[in-house]
């Protein structure tokens, strides 16, 4: 399987079982994302100790109204990315370094990468502005929690999505409470070409405070409201 790193640290294909049951098992959202068609495992001594999933946005077609041109597999989206804490001191920039050389490697088309943090989770994107994201502001999203579980709220919207999850969600939306978060984008260019189509606004990115209690409060906070 193809990698990138050394003895020590390497990022490299893993089966996607053992990607699946580790982002099940460890990331905040105890789901892997079925848009995923990247599957990377993370090692440190031979160990694996994290994963990262990339493949598809939640709708594919809305590339084109990032980076202009775009196809289908002229992108990825980061969609998961757990580490153990057994990882060495900024282990998850190094991880989406090698990341990074290996879709270079292995998926030429890809003109460029996207993530989000997640507003939910406390999360800013600081590794992303680490590995030379840029910051393209914000949308907000809508989430459901429901016996402590969090949902998206397409599952309760969309009628095509008739899976489990979705149906118990719609079953009992009247108990759910609604809560809306902010996403912070990020996106990083592998080729030069693309950032020239780039068609959002980079903003600087933003940056946390913490309030007399010690709680974060957003600052510098640039974007889109959606």
């Amino acid at each position: 399987m193809v990698g990138f790193g050394d003895a020590e640290f390497l990022v490299k294909e893993a089966p996607r079982r053992e990607v699946v049951a580790l982002i099940v098992a460890n990331h905040y959202s105890h789901r892997a994302v079925n848009n995923a068609y990247i599957h990377l495992g993370v090692y440190h001594r031979g160990a694996l100790v994290g994963a990262l999933q990339l493949g598809y946005a939640m709708n594919p077609a809305s590339a084109r109204n990032i980076v202009a041109g775009t196809c289908n597999r002229g992108y990825l989206e980061l969609n998961r990315m757990w580490l153990s804490d057994a990882v060495p001191r900024n282990g998850e920039s190094m991880a989406i370094a090698y990341a990074v050389k290996y879709i270079r490697a292995a998926h030429p088309a890809v003109d460029w990468i996207q993530s989000f943090a997640d507003e939910r989770c406390g999360l800013w994107g600081v590794v992303y502005q680490a590995c030379n994201f840029v910051y393209c502001g914000f949308h907000r999203s809508t989430f459901y929690e429901l016996d402590g579980v969090w949902y998206h709220k397409i599952l309760a919207t969309s009628v095509t999505r008739q899976g489990g999850r979705g149906a118990h969600l719609r079953e009992n939306l009247h108990r759910a409470s609604r809560h809306v978060f902010r996403q912070f984008r990020y996106v990083l260019f592998l080729k030069r070409s693309a950032r020239r189509r780039l068609l959002l606004p980079i903003h600087p990115y933003p940056k946390p405070d913490r309030d007399g209690n010690g709680a974060l409060v957003g600052t510098s906070l640039m974007g889109i409201a959606a």
